[in-house]
């Protein structure tokens, strides 16, 4: 009965029951005819629905007669199906090549789907599917509750169009990564030895495939890869056990050989893919090497990056690079300085060390800009207000005011634009910025800038800019711009334990003699009470999921950030813990902060929530996401993680 039809009749007879409060009579009246008219409403939906099922059985009884004579004069297998799906009747051709002359009345027209969804048929190019070993592009007409289903033979053309996608080129650069460290070797013979034991598993691995590859020129040790695309699908499927197979491969008690390629395809020619391949190699670098990195267009794919960077001992570029940011530098009316967003001591401290060198090395206007309220290195701006120098500190609008044509902006500790402590300043002066910073390459990364110094295997972007200072003005640093440059050295090192090379301890040793006191330093770590408690609360409540500390913040306090960030660090401290993260939020945002001692990437982790970072230190922000579906998605990723793969691994570094 249609509802309509039910609420006029019930809204007349409480009409009815209304009006017994005027008159018995009129009552009596009005709930005869109400109940009457409702009887009839009823007597005629009753008689309709008979009417109805009458028609649609001699419908039925009309296609089971001539339905499959229309069905036999399509050319094609066809058949007409209910609306759940059910094949209600079937042309000989559908039963002769779709279900080798068997009866498929009845049965589901998705068992005939490859994708298993029905509704995909009713797309204007219908849907390819595989039956009976031929492929067929299925296409249905809605008609009534039915439909009626084409299969159409496509497969010579689907077959000769997956051949020529799998044929196409893709071109692949591999780089030896440690070709450096190899030609330190004293040993007579062994780094001729590792070469070759290097080249010959890129052979065995172009092997396996119809390609060919090529040693370039120049003794770099480079190779250039031509394949097929279906070779580059088989590769991807297992993840490059390549890479695996060269870090087999013992250079000395602490190194491994690694390997980094970048591959290119489905480009529209060789050289366009050859192109995409030298940005991919510069990419995968850039992450810090022994991985892969493969593009197409403007997307990239990442496998491997277990490893950690490494270290470059030569300082021929960072001298290149300190003589051409004096060229830009004195080119320039002034110079602007800026980290990222929630500014760490890494960040700051780098940006001071910059100011200097521009201010007091070159004699250029020099400010800083920053948020003073979203710091996490207030201690250090407070200690340079109390010195008289609070005013090198500027906002983002003051700093706005100072651009002109020749404002020179240089970012460091960050390398993304979405990262910078100012987006607006950084579009003023885009085609006059120079970038600075250690972090592994991301995608999303500055590309326009006039220098861009980036060294992922650095501790800090206070360690490259102690380099340059060197270079720049060494005789500009005071000892309080020399303590903020140790300060950011020990915060991404902690206290110099992860992620220090040789050229670490020697900016260090460079800072303590230009008069940096290591007990100011510590002052510069201090933390309030309520962060003390707060942070021990994070640590007292994580919990261990897959050999991974995980731990939420509930309270909001002002130093939120730097709580977390401490107690991640002090998760790692427990056994069997290969990394840590602290889910915090912050207005309609909830932030993870991660750590790991090396054994697990982090950088990997956060990158698949939209973050980014270091191997062993980097964060991620998930905007108008919950807390517990922050977590979730955390857990998620987590519990694909092969830890065993990485404990086997450890073991046999360390035997």
């Amino acid at each position: 009965m249609s509802p309509l039809l039910v609420v006029l009749a019930a809204a007349m007879l409480v009409m009815s029951v209304v009006s017994l409060w005027w008159n018995p009579f009129i009552f009596l009246g009005e709930f005869i005819f109400s109940a009457a008219a409702l009887a009839i409403v009823i007597l005629c939906t009753l008689k309709l629905k008979r009417y109805i099922a009458g028609v649609i059985s001699v419908s039925v009884k009309s296609i089971e007669l001539d339905g499959q004579a229309e069905l036999e004069k399509v050319h094609v297998p066809a058949a007409i199906i209910g609306k759940n799906h059910e094949i209600l009747i079937a042309n000989r051709l559908f039963s002769e090549k779709l279900c080798a002359d068997g009866e498929p009345n009845g049965e589901d027209i998705t068992d005939y789907l490859s994708n298993g969804n029905p509704s995909s048929i009713y797309t204007e190019n219908g849907t390819d599917t595989l039956v009976q070993g031929r492929w067929y592009a299925a296409m249905g007409v809605k008609t009534g509750e039915g439909s009626i289903v084409y299969f159409i033979d496509n497969n010579t053309y689907k077959t000769n169009s997956d051949l020529y996608i799998s044929s196409r080129p893709v071109v692949a650069i591999v780089a030896f990564d440690n070709r450096e460290e190899l030609e330190r070797e004293k040993e007579d013979g062994k780094a001729s030895r590792i070469t070759a034991e290097v080249e010959q598993t890129i052979i065995k691995w172009v092997n396996t495939t119809s390609g060919f590859y090529k040693k370039l020129s120049g003794g770099n040790g480079r190779y250039v890869v031509v394949m097929e695309e279906c070779h580059l699908k088989r590769f991807i499927d297992e993840k490059f056990p390549v890479l695996e197979e060269v870090r087999s491969i013992k250079i000395n008690d602490r190194v491994d050989a690694t390997v980094s390629m970048g591959i290119g395809h489905g480009g529209s020619s060789f050289k366009e893919n050859e192109l995409w391949a030298r940005q991919a190699l510069d990419m995968a670098l850039g992450r810090g090497g022994d991985q892969v990195a493969v593009k197409k267009a403007e997307t990239y794919k990442f496998f491997g990056g277990v490893s950690k960077g490494i270290e470059k001992r030569d300082k021929v570029r960072t001298r290149l690079i300190a003589a051409q940011m004096t060229t830009h530098i004195n080119a320039s009316s002034n110079v602007l300085i800026m980290g990222h967003k929630y500014s760490d001591l890494d960040a700051v401290g780098a940006s001071i060390g910059m100011w200097s060198a521009a201010s007091r090395g070159l004699k250029k206007p020099a400010y800083i800009v920053i948020d003073r309220e979203q710091t996490l290195a207030k201690a250090l701006v407070e200690s340079f207000g109390n010195a008289g120098l609070g005013d090198i500190f500027i906002s983002e609008s003051e700093a706005l005011d100072l651009v002109d044509d020749k404002t020179l902006l240089v970012i460091v500790d960050t390398h993304s634009p979405n990262f910078v402590e100012s987006k607006l300043l950084y579009q003023r002066c885009q085609k006059r910025t120079v970038v600075i910073d250690h972090h592994r390459m991301m995608v999303n990364h500055i590309d326009s800038a006039l220098v861009f110094y980036h060294e992922p295997y650095a501790s800090s972007a206070c360690e490259m800019t102690a380099e340059l200072v060197q270079y720049i003005g060494s005789e500009s640093l005071s000892r309080l711009e020399s303590e903020a440059l140790l300060s950011g050295i020990m915060l991404d090192t902690k206290n110099f334990v992860l992620r220090t090379g040789v050229r670490t301890f020697e900016a260090a040793a460079y800072l303590r003699s230009s008069g940096a006191d290591t007990v100011e330093v510590k002052r510069l770590f201090s933390n309030s009470f309520d962060t003390y408690k707060v942070k021990y609360k994070l640590v007292s409540e994580a919990e261990i999921f897959n050999y991974c500390a995980i731990a939420s913040a509930d309270e909001d306090v002002p130093d939120i950030r730097i709580a977390s960030s401490q107690a991640a660090d002090e998760l790692l401290g427990i056994e069997n813990v290969k990394a840590s993260f602290v889910i915090y939020k912050t207005g309609r945002t909830a932030n993870i902060s991660a750590r790991s001692l090396g054994d697990l990437n982090v950088q990997l982790i956060m990158e698949k929530l939209g973050g980014g970072g270091h191997q062993t230190m980097a964060a991620c922000q998930l905007e108008n996401t919950s807390m517990s579906e922050a977590r979730e998605k955390l857990v998620s990723i987590i519990s694909e993680i092969d830890l065993n793969r990485v404990e086997q691994k450890q073991v046999i570094q360390k035997s």
